[in-house]
């Protein structure tokens, strides 16, 4: 491929292909984050446009010296595509070659967002949750739902049950086969958000990202200990129960969680929240006792994206997988 007169091109399928592993991409993602701990990265807060109310296409652009990562994803949010059969997440991701500033490659970024997000659940997880958590719960058993479960399955061992619910009765139960079928433990699709919450350790909740959201996660439904992990925002819990029930709450990126909040998403949560970055880097506390309840506020970042999209490009040159087109 000659830089400046080609680049790559990645479908979703080729994406697949390439065939990063889940433990593979959250001990990449480890080391970026140490990276933001110390500053060694560029990333401006992602700056959007809506189309549609809920709905949103973001750009955003990261720099990753370490892992020679540069680049911008263009990716859309449209919940109401999922009954118009299209995917809720979708948009493509762009890689530069970090020295002249070309394009190197345009991929499609469905695949990457879905699981770096749930990449980074595991390492929240990881770094956070009691190491003896027995009980994950799952609310939303869509694209987030399985990502989830497969980076939570890798960092925690001693998960041994899942409860899994979705508004969608079918979407429960395909999901309870298809990922039952996957990986060595029992899982329970429940028929209410109570039954996924009151015995879980560790609680993912994945639905849409909601401006007026109808909350309905009460604060007693919560176990002593328990880990969160809200990739949908807070937008499943009822208002305050976050904020009133944990002993310490995280975000990825502090930047992008102020601007999310002057839109008026996490209405009642503090102005500044720590980082988990510092926590992976071990320049503060991560969970003190068994009894804390912790939550992991991530909003999402192109430093999950770019040295993903780097090292998929890398391996896509080495396998001959995808479409070299002119530029």
């Amino acid at each position: 491929m000659q830089l400046g007169k080609e680049m790559l091109y990645l479908t979703q399928s080729d994406v697949k292909k390439v065939h990063l592993p889940m433990p593979e991409l959250i001990d990449l993602l480890e080391d970026a984050f140490i990276e933001k701990s110390y500053g060694r990265y560029e990333m401006p807060p992602k700056p959007g446009i809506h189309t549609r109310e809920n709905s949103y296409i973001h750009a955003m652009p990261c720099w990753v010296p370490k892992q020679d990562a540069a680049g911008m994803k263009w990716v859309a949010g449209y919940p109401a595509n999922q009954a118009k059969g299209l995917p809720y997440i979708s948009g493509l991701l762009i890689l530069n070659d970090t020295e002249t500033g070309l394009p190197i490659a345009v991929m499609d970024c469905g695949w990457i967002t879905a699981v770096r997000t749930g990449a980074v659940s595991g390492l929240s997880v990881k770094r956070l949750a009691n190491p003896d958590s027995e009980v994950l719960g799952i609310l939303g058993c869509g694209v987030q739902g399985r990502s989830n479960i497969e980076a939570i399955l890798a960092v925690a061992k001693n998960i041994k049950r899942v409860y899994a619910f979705d508004i969608f009765p079918e979407v429960t139960k395909k999901y309870v086969a298809e990922e039952s079928a996957k990986y060595g433990v029992e899982i329970i699709g429940v028929a209410t958000p109570k039954e996924a919450v009151v015995e879980s350790d560790i609680l993912v909740t994945a639905g849409p990202i909601l401006t007026e959201p109808q909350g309905v996660i009460e604060k007693e439904w919560l176990k002593e200990g328990v880990t969160l992990a809200p990739v949908d925002f807070d937008c499943m819990f009822k208002p305050r129960v976050i904020e009133d029930s944990v002993s310490k709450c995280y975000t990825d990126d502090i930047g992008q969680y102020q601007k999310f909040k002057s839109m008026g998403y996490f209405p009642h949560g503090p102005e500044t929240l720590p980082e988990l970055a510092d926590v992976i880097a071990k320049k503060i506390p991560a969970r003190e006792n068994k009894k804390e309840k912790i939550a992991a506020m991530n909003i999402g970042m192109a430093l999950d994206d770019m040295p993903t999209a780097k090292v998929i490009y890398t391996r896509a040159i080495e396998k001959g997988i995808g479409t070299v087109l002119p530029l």
